[in-house]
C-alpha cells in the first residue's frame, strides 16, 4: 500500500510538471550584436521580459546574441525563415540583395533621423515592402539616426575633401556615393575597423554615433563630419508558420507589443545610444563639423547621378517601382522631419 501510494504521488507529480511544461512555449530570439550592445540591453531583453509576463509565463524567450549558435549576421534572415529560430533582428542589408525595397531608405541623404526613416519604413511596408518577407510576420522595421563621415588624420569639410581618403562603408548605397565623390570604399566587419584605422590600412569610416563608442572608434579617429549622410535599416521579424501557431491570446499580446508602437521607440532609442558617442568624442575634444541643411541639399543634388544609377539597378533586377518607393520615402520623411 505504501509503495501504491508513493507511485502514485509520483505519477502525480510527474504529470503536473509535464502539464506545466506543455503549457509553456519555448521562442527562440536571434540577433547578430554582443549581448552588452544597447539594442539588447533596451530592446531586445525588456521586449522578451514583457512577452513573458504578459502571457503570465507561457512564453519563454531564449536570446542568442552574436557569439552563439544563432548570432552570425549573414544567417539572421535564412535561420528565421526555416524556422531554425523564432524571431530575429538583423541588417536589412545582409545578405546584399535579399530586400532590395527596404534598402531603398538607405541611399544617401534621404533622411536625417531614426525616427523619420523607422516609421517611414513602416508606413513604406503595407504598400510596398510586404512582399519582400514572405513566410515572416514582421514585427518591426527600424533604422538608425543619420551617419556621420570620421576621419583620423585629414578633416572633410567639403565634398572635395573626400577625394583619396579608403573609408570603411556599411552598404552599396553608400559605397556608391563615395566613389562619385572620389573616396575609395573598403568593405569591413565594424569589429576589424579599429585595427585598421590604427594601422593605416583606412583613413576614415562611415558610421552613426553609436558604433563610434560601441568600438571605441573615437580613440582612433580626430575629425568628424555629421553630415547625416545616410541611414542603415533592420527588420525584427517572425517566422509566420510559428506565429500563426500560437494560441490567440499570444498572438494578441505579440501584436500589441509589436508594429506601430514598437516603431515608435527606435528614434528615442537611437538618440541616447548615440549620445554615448557624442560624449565620447566632447571628452576627447576632436573636430566635429555640421552640415546645414543647405549643404546637405547641395550633397544630395551632387550626389542625384548615384541615386538615379542605384535606383536604375533596382530596376534591371526586377523592381520596377523602385523610383515610386523613393518618391513615397521622401514624402514620408518630409511629413516626419
Amino acid at each position: 500500500m505504501k509503495r501504491l501510494i508513493v507511485a502514485l504521488t509520483a505519477a502525480l507529480i510527474w504529470t503536473g510538471i509535464s502539464s506545466a511544461m506543455a503549457e509553456t512555449i519555448e521562442l527562440k530570439l536571434s540577433h547578430f550584436l554582443p549581448s552588452s550592445h544597447p539594442t539588447q540591453k533596451d530592446f531586445i531583453e525588456p521586449w522578451a521580459a514583457e512577452l513573458e509576463k504578459r502571457t503570465n509565463g507561457k512564453v519563454k524567450v531564449t536570446i542568442y546574441p552574436a557569439g552563439s549558435a544563432f548570432g552570425h549576421v549573414a544567417k539572421q534572415l535564412d535561420q528565421v525563415r526555416a524556422g531554425v529560430v523564432d524571431i530575429s533582428h538583423g541588417l536589412t542589408g545582409i545578405p546584399r540583395g535579399r530586400l532590395p525595397r527596404t534598402l531603398i531608405m538607405d541611399l544617401p541623404f534621404l533622411v536625417k533621423s531614426s525616427e523619420a526613416a523607422s516609421r517611414t519604413l513602416w508606413d513604406l511596408y503595407p504598400n510596398y515592402l510586404q512582399s519582400e518577407y514572405r513566410g515572416l510576420k514582421v514585427l518591426a522595421l527600424h533604422a538608425h539616426n543619420g551617419g556621420l563621415i570620421h576621419t583620423r588624420d585629414k578633416q572633410v569639410k567639403t565634398m572635395d575633401d573626400l577625394k583619396g581618403l579608403r573609408l570603411r562603408t556599411p552598404s552599396q548605397a553608400i559605397s556608391m556615393m563615395l566613389k562619385q565623390l572620389g573616396a575609395s570604399p573598403v568593405g569591413m566587419p565594424p569589429t576589424q575597423v579599429y585595427e585598421n584605422l590604427q594601422k593605416g590600412v583606412l583613413d576614415g569610416n562611415v558610421f552613426p554615433y553609436e558604433a563610434i563608442h560601441g568600438f571605441k572608434l573615437y580613440e582612433v579617429l580626430n575629425h568628424h563630419l555629421d553630415a547625416k549622410a545616410y541611414t542603415t535599416s533592420f527588420y525584427f521579424v517572425m517566422n509566420e508558420r510559428k506565429y500563426k501557431s500560437l494560441p490567440a491570446d499570444v498572438r494578441a499580446v505579440i501584436d500589441d507589443m509589436s508594429g506601430t508602437p514598437l516603431v515608435a521607440k527606435f528614434g528615442p532609442w537611437w538618440n541616447k545610444w548615440d549620445q554615448a558617442g557624442i560624449d565620447d568624442i566632447k571628452k576627447k575634444g576632436s573636430t566635429v563639423t555640421t552640415l546645414s541643411d543647405a549643404d546637405r541639399d547641395s550633397w544630395r543634388q551632387t550626389l542625384q547621378p548615384t541615386i538615379d544609377k542605384y535606383l536604375s539597378e533596382l530596376e534591371k533586377k526586377g523592381v520596377k517601382n523602385a523610383r515610386e518607393i523613393y518618391s513615397a520615402a521622401q514624402k514620408s520623411v518630409a511629413q516626419y522631419e
